[in-house]
């Protein structure tokens, strides 16, 4: 059931992210935590989102504009691994308080806090005109870097920041793509080599799971580019943040 469950959740959250402005791996996350602890979760969600980059990268990543990438990737990649460094040491923390619920015990760890309010920040920035449209100077691309990195380690947040601090920079819609996915599997690939032990901790019972994820993204990508260009819809982004937000207040709050 769990596979079946994952499957088209990464199939569905893949054709969202042609609608809804978000990414694959802010929708797929938050399902993952469903059937792993949040550090575990993460670095399965980060090889699914991985397996898509590559993917992606081999359809736009000739487009990248080399002079973008160097100022935004190098930071990127440092503070990636600081991010992923940051989480690996923060699941080690007892939690920070335990509360009772309907006679069962709910312990609330700061990792999950942290993850959820994360969650929370970007599905309100998605859906909020202000925070939406945030954009910033391209020269504060390699702060851009930082931050995104630090995210995507943190947590695998990192395309809202990135999109909004290469926004300005005047690339084009094909540069735009092929910059930011290779920026994103540069990212992927640091943050994976610091989880390690949590990618161990998937289990191999679990390799089919992550496999069929990864499939499942690709026929979703594919299924989305043959069918329209990428939009956004108002009302499926609204619905998909309202989701976010609830899951969010049930991690933090100890239920999952």
């Amino acid at each position: 059931m769990d596979i079946v469950i994952v499957t088209l959740v990464s199939l569905i959250a893949s054709g969202l992210t042609l609608f809804s402005g978000f990414g694959l791996g802010s929708i797929l996350m938050p399902v993952m935590l469903l059937f792993f602890p949040v550090e575990v979760a993460v670095a399965a969600t980060a090889l699914v989102h991985l397996a898509n980059n590559f993917f992606k990268f081999a359809l736009f990543g000739r487009f990248r504009r080399n002079d973008v990438l160097i100022k935004f990737a190098v930071p990127a990649v440092v503070f990636a691994a600081v991010g992923a460094w940051l989480l690996t040491v923060m699941s080690q923390f007892k939690p920070a308080f335990s509360y009772n619920l309907l006679a069962r015990n709910q312990d609330v760890e700061v990792i999950k806090i942290i993850v959820a309010a994360l969650i929370t920040f970007f599905a309100l920035l998605e859906v909020v005109p202000r925070l939406r449209n945030l954009e910033f100077n391209p020269k504060l691309l390699p702060v851009g870097g930082m931050v995104s990195g630090l995210l995507g380690g943190l947590s695998g947040h990192q395309g809202a920041m990135r999109s909004a601090f290469l926004a300005k920079t005047g690339l084009t819609k094909e540069q735009f793509i092929g910059t930011g996915v290779t920026i994103a599997c540069l990212v992927d690939l640091t943050r994976l080599a610091v989880y390690g032990v949590h990618i161990t901790q998937i289990g191999l019972r679990n390799v089919p799971l992550i496999i069929a994820a990864c499939c499942a993204a690709f026929l979703g990508v594919m299924a989305g580019k043959s069918l329209v260009e990428k939009v956004t819809m108002a009302h499926i982004q609204k619905l998909v943040a309202f989701g976010l937000i609830i899951l969010s207040l049930a991690l933090g709050s100890g239920i999952i």
